[in-house]
């Protein structure tokens, strides 16, 4: 992410849940209510997936909360379907792998990027418990390893005894 993205919202989950094989940054088609309470951060990108429906892609299950400030006439559909815009290359690029290996398209982050509201979508692959059980296991051992080198260059090494004369 380069210095002039304004991240909204993280899916911490999904890195977990998935191995993220490939990311495709997509726009977003919002209403005016909905881009001013994604600037507030009124937005819960956790359970949202992407889908290919008629040739266009989707994002599902992405609730961004009404504005607070509008009126109760003139907000949006928290729960709706938002549109999201890739090349037509990519998207049948995507699509064919998905529909080949298996694959899904999890939102994993929400930011705006020179104003404009984008979402990086991770093409990602299903982890089984196993493998979360061997990732977890991984980690303790990164950071056993980690600490014991970290108390290794704490302490300061003493000198070595002189012998008197």
């Amino acid at each position: 992410m380069t210095p002039d993205n304004k991240v909204i919202a993280t899916n911490r989950r999904a890195r977990r849940d998935y191995k993220v094989l490939n990311e495709y940054e997509a726009g977003l088609v919002l209403v005016g209510s909905e881009v001013k309470s994604l600037r507030e951060s009124n937005v819960t990108l956790a359970e949202s997936y992407a889908r290919i429906f008629d040739g266009e892609l989707w994002l599902q299950s992405l609730h961004i909360a009404p504005y607070s400030r509008a009126s109760a006439t003139g907000n949006h559909d928290p729960d709706r379907a938002k549109k999201l815009l890739l090349h037509r290359s990519e998207l049948t690029r995507i699509k064919a792998r998905l529909d080949q290996e298996r694959l899904t398209l999890v939102p994993l982050s929400l930011y705006f990027k020179h104003g404009k509201a984008k979402v990086l979508l991770g093409l990602a692959r299903g982890h089984r418990r196993s493998d979360k059980r061997q990732a977890i296991a991984e980690r303790d051992a990164r950071n056993e390893a980690r600490q014991a080198t970290g108390r290794n260059k704490a302490s300061p090494q003493k000198p070595a005894d002189t012998p008197a004369r």
